[in-house]
C-alpha cells in the first residue's frame, strides 16, 4: 500500500524524521518496500493570478500576460499555453526567461515541467483553485515536501490497508494518541429510504446504505483529495468516486456509490444465477457463476459484491441522486471471484483479507460528511441491515503469564503487558493465571494465545529481550546410549536420490482443493478458513499434488527429462488422532522423459515402471531389510491399473508406485508419461545393522531352471518358497526373464530363475546340487502346479 507521509502524520506525528520512521515501521512488522519523493526539488515557484491576458501582436500563438504575485509590480510574462486566461490562479517561476525569442519576466509552469506526474490535467499550464493564496510558495501550498511510503502488508494484517490501521501501529509503537478523524453524525433532512434485502446473510452479515439527493456531481474534485489519491496511485474518476476512494484509503473500508435513477425498487444482496451477465465499469461483459455474490435491484444486477460495480448504475457528471453502500462481506464470499473474472481491485484486495465489521457505520457517516461539504445535497437516514448471528464477533483469548514467559525466555512486568494489550485495543480482565482478553474487532489475526504472545513481544521489542546462553543439564538418558545405526536418516536417502539424478523440491503445504479432489475423489480434506488464495486453500493429503504441479510447471518451460523428490508432512483428517488431524511424514518422487540424456551412442528409451521401482529398491536396500518388502499389483485411483503396485511391509501397505493414470494425466495437462512413488517414511526408518561375516572359501555353483506357471502366480512367491527350501546353501536367487507367447498356453507364463549355491563348510557336490534343485521343482509343482518348460 502506498501512502503520503504527511497524510499519515495528520493522524499520528512521532518526533522522528522520515528515515527513522520507516526504519521503525519495518522493524515492528510493517515492511517498507520503498520511499520516493513526490516531485523533484524546485525553488522560486509561487502562486500568481493572471490579471490581463491578450494575444501577442506579432504571434497569435503567444499570450502576453500581467501576473500578480503580491510583489511590488505586476510581472510581464509571455505564455504559449492554450488554457491561459484572465483571473486564472497559476504556478509562476519568477526567474526571467526567453520564450520564442520573446523576453519574459517569468514562466507559467505546467505540472510536467515541475516533475509532478499523475495529475489528470495534462495540457497547458497548472490551473489552481480560485482560493489559492497569491504569492504563496507552490511547494508549501501543494505540500510537495512529502514522501510516498510503499508498505508491503502481510495477508494477516488487512487492518493496515488504510491510513487508520497504519496510524494505529505507529501510535502503538511510539505510545502516542491517535488523532482520529471524528465525524459528527449527519442529520437526515429527507426521509427517502431504499428497502434492502440480504438473501445470503453468511456471505453478507451487514449492509448499510444511504440516499443522498440533489448533489452536484460535476464539481471538480478538491486539490487536497486529488493529491492524496495521486500519491497513493489511485486514478481520478469524478468527485463522488474520488470521495469513496479517499474513504477507502483513509479507513481501509471499501464502499460504492450507485446512481439512484438506475435502481429499480430496492437493493438485494444475493448469489448470482448461473450464466447471468453484467457489464462492468471497465466496459467488459462478464458471465457470472452461481457462487458469485452480487448486488442487484428488483430487475437487474448492479455490481459484483466487494469487487466492482456495473456500468449501468455508475455515477456520472449528471448524476443528481445517489445511493451510498458500505457493507461487510466475508472473505470466503469474495476470495477467488476477482481472479476468476480477471479483476484485481482495491476493494477485492481488502475484502479478501477481511475488513472491520464494526466500521461501516462510521465510514458511511464520514463519506456523507465529505460529500455534503464538497457536492452539497440532502442526506437521508442510514439504512442498517445486520444479521448479528452471522456477524463476526471479537475473540476471547486467555493469556497465561507462564506460557508467555516460557516461550520468550524473559519476564516482562505485568503492568507493561497490560499497557501493551490496552494500546493494541484489547479489553482486559485480570485473572489468577494471567489475563482474559477480548480482541479488537479489526484484529482478526489475534485468535489464539500464541498470537497474543507474538504481539506482546513485537511491541515490547525483540531488542529488549537479552541474549542469554542456553542452559543445559547433562543427564544420562536413553539417548546417550542410542544406537544411531538402527535408524535410517532421511538425509541419507536424499543423498541417494540426488546421486540417482533426482532434484529435491519443496512445495507448499497449502494446495488447490480442486487438484486434490481430482487425485483423491471423495476424501475429506482440511480447508483453511482464511486462505492466501483459492489455489492455496486446502492442506495437502499427499505430496503428489505439489510434485505433479511442479512437473507441469517445468514441462510448460520445455523441460521433459525430470526427476523430482520431496519429503514433508501431510495432514489427514482422522477422528482417532489428536485434535482429529494425523500428520504423516511422507517421501515421494516422480520421473518423466528419457532414461538417459540423448547421446549418439545410446538409443533413446523412455522411463518405465522398473526405473522408479529400482530407485525405491535402492532406498529400501538402505534399511538392510529389502527382502521384507513386497511389491504387489493393486489398483489405485491415481495410477495406471496395469502399471502400478502397492509396497507392503509385513502385510501392511506403506507406499505406492506406478504410472499416472492416463485419464488423470489428460486432466492435469501433463501429456507426458509420468511415474510416481510415495512412501510413509516412519515405516522404513528402522535399519538392520549389518553384521560382519567371513567369506566362504568354497566356490559358488550356478543353476538355471525354466518353469511354467499360471499367469496370476507371483514370481516373488516362487522365489520366497525356493529360499525356504535351499536355506543355508543359497548364495543368491533372481528372476532372469518372464515369457508369454508362442509355445506357452494361454493364461500361463514362463519364468527363468537362476540359483547361485554355496556352502560355507565344503564344496557342494553335483549330487547335492541336483538334490537341492529337484526338491525345489517338486515343491513348486505341489504348491503352484508348476511344470518344467520343454
Amino acid at each position: 500500500m502506498k501512502l503520503s507521509e504527511l497524510w499519515l502524520r495528520e493522524w499520528v506525528n512521532p518526533t522522528l524524521d522520515s528515515n527513522a520512521l520507516v526504519e521503525q515501521m519495518t522493524m515492528f512488522g510493517l515492511e517498507v518496500k520503498s520511499i520516493e519523493v513526490v516531485t523533484r526539488e524546485f525553488t522560486n515557484v509561487v502562486i500568481g493570478r493572471i490579471v490581463t491576458c491578450c494575444h501577442h501582436p506579432h504571434d497569435d500563438k503567444l499570450w502576453i500576460t500581467k501576473v500578480d504575485i503580491k510583489g511590488p509590480a505586476l510581472l510581464n510574462i509571455v505564455c504559449s499555453a492554450p488554457n491561459c486566461r484572465n483571473d486564472l490562479r497559476v504556478a509562476v517561476d519568477i526567474v526571467s526567461t526567453v520564450l520564442h525569442d520573446k523576453h519574459s519576466q517569468g514562466k507559467l509552469c505546467s505540472y510536467s515541467e515541475l516533475g509532478i506526474t499523475g495529475i489528470h490535467q495534462h495540457i497547458g499550464i497548472i490551473e489552481l483553485p480560485i482560493d489559492a493564496p497569491i504569492g504563496c510558495n507552490l511547494c508549501d501550498y501543494l505540500q510537495l515536501n512529502d514522501q510516498i511510503i510503499d508498505i508491503s502488508v502481510t495477508p494477516n494484517r488487512a487492518d493496515c490497508l488504510g491510513i487508520l490501521g497504519i496510524a494505529r501501529e505507529v501510535a502503538l509503537i511510539n505510545k502516542l494518541p491517535l488523532q482520529q478523524v471524528l465525524s459528527k453524525p449527519v442529520k437526515p433532512v429527507i426521509t427517502n429510504r431504499l428497502p434492502i434485502y440480504i438473501d445470503d446473510t453468511v456471505a453478507c452479515p451487514r449492509y448499510l446504505g444511504r440516499v443522498v439527493q440533489n448533489i452536484n456531481a460535476s464539481i471538480i474534485t478538491p486539490l487536497w483529495i486529488k493529491e492524496k489519491l495521486r500519491r497513493s496511485s489511485i486514478s481520478l474518476v469524478n468527485v463522488v468516486v474520488d470521495i469513496t476512494n479517499y474513504i477507502l484509503l483513509e479507513f481501509g473500508q471499501p464502499m460504492h456509490a450507485f446512481d439512484m435513477n438506475s435502481i429499480h425498487g430496492g437493493i438485494i444482496v444475493r448469489l448470482a444465477e448461473q450464466g447471468e451477465k453484467l457489464i462492468l465499469l471497465n466496459g467488459r461483459e462478464v458471465t457470472l457463476t452461481s457462487d458469485t455474490l452480487i448486488i442487484s435491484d428488483y430487475s437487474k444486477i448492479l455490481a459484483i459484491a466487494g469487487i466492482l460495480g456495473g456500468m449501468h448504475s455508475s455515477i456520472s457528471l449528471t448524476s443528481r441522486d445517489i445511493f451510498l453502500e458500505c457493507a461487510f462481506f466475508t472473505p470466503l464470499a469474495i476470495i477467488g471471484r476477482a481472479r476468476r473474472y480477471s479483476l484485481h481491485t482495491e476493494a477485492s484486495l481488502r475484502y479478501e483479507r477481511g475488513v472491520d465489521p464494526e466500521l461501516p457505520h462510521r465510514v458511511i457517516e464520514r463519506a456523507t460528511e465529505l460529500l455534503l461539504e464538497i457536492c452539497g445535497g440532502q442526506p437521508g437516514p442510514i439504512i442498517n441491515v445486520t444479521n448479528f448471528a452471522t456477524l463476526p464477533k471479537s475473540t476471547t483469548v486467555n493469556l497465561r503469564r507462564t506460557k508467555l514467559f516460557s516461550l520468550i525466555g524473559h519476564i516482562i512486568p505485568d503492568k507493561e503487558i497490560h499497557d501493551i494489550l490496552v494500546r493494541i485495543g484489547c479489553t482486559i480482565n485480570d485473572t489468577a493465571y494471567g489475563w482474559q482478553i477480548l480482541t479488537p474487532s479489526w484484529r482478526f489475526d489475534l485468535e489464539i494465545e500464541e498470537n497474543l504472545i507474538k504481539e506482546v513481544v513485537r511491541i515490547y521489542g525483540y531488542h529488549n529481550i537479552p541474549n542469554v546462553p542456553i542452559r543445559s543439564d547433562l543427564l544420562i538418558t536413553d539417548f546417550m546410549t542410542y544406537d544411531k545405526e538402527t535408524v535410517l536418516p532421511l538425509e541419507r536417502v536424499k543423498t541417494l536420490l540426488v546421486d540417482r539424478g533426482y532434484h529435491e523440491i519443496i512445495t507448499y503445504s497449502f494446495i488447490n482443493p480442486k487438484i486434490q479432489e481430482l487425485l483423491f475423489p471423495g476424501q475429506n480434506m482440511l480447508l483453511l478458513p482464511k486462505p492466501i488464495s483459492p489455489e492455496m486453500s486446502a492442506m495437502r493429503l499427499s505430496l503428489l499434488p505439489g510434485i505433479l504441479s511442479t512437473i507441469l510447471y517445468n514441462k510448460n518451460r520445455q523441460q521433459e527429462n525430470i526427476r523430482f523428490f520431496e519429503s514433508g508432512l501431510c495432514f489427514i483428517p482422522d477422528k482417532t488422532a489428536d485434535q482429529g488431524i494425523r500428520q504423516d511424514l511422507l517421501l515421494a518422487g516422480a520421473i518423466t522423459g528419457l532414461r538417459f540424456d540423448e547421446h549418439w551412442d545410446l538409443v533413446p528409451q523412455p522411463v518405465d515402471f522398473y526405473d522408479v521401482k529400482g530407485d525405491i529398491e535402492a532406498i529400501l536396500q538402505l534399511t538392510g531389510k529389502l527382502v521384507n518388502f513386497e511389491f504387489q499389483a493393486q489398483t489405485n485411483t491415481i495410477l495406471h491399473p496395469g502399471q502400478s503396485a502397492a509396497i507392503y511391509l509385513h502385510g501392511e501397505i506403506i507406499g505406492w508406485v506406478g504410472v499416472i493414470h492416463p485419464t488423470l494425466e489428460e486432466k492435469l495437462n501433463l501429456n507426458l508419461r509420468t511415474l510416481v512413488f510415495e512412501i510413509l517414511w516412519e515405516k522404513i526408518t528402522e535399519r538392520k545393522v549389518a553384521k560382519a561375516t567371513s567369506l566362504s572359501p568354497f566356490p559358488t555353483t550356478c543353476r538355471d531352471i525354466n518353469i511354467v506357471v499360471a499367469e496370476n502366480i507371483r514370481a516373488i512367491d516362487i522365489i520366497n518358497q525356493c529360499k525356504l527350501i535351499i536355506n543355508n546353501n543359497l548364495y543368491s536367487i533372481k528372476l532372469l526373464s518372464v515369457y508369454k507367447g508362442i509355445g506357452i498356453s494361454k493364461d500361463f507364463k514362463s519364468l527363468a530363475i537362476r540359483f547361485v549355491l554355496q556352502n560355507n563348510r565344503s564344496t557342494l557336490k553335483e549330487k547335492e546340487i541336483a538334490a537341492i534343485i529337484s526338491k525345489c521343482i517338486a515343491v513348486l509343482k505341489q504348491r503352484f502346479q508348476a511344470s518344467l518348460r520343454d
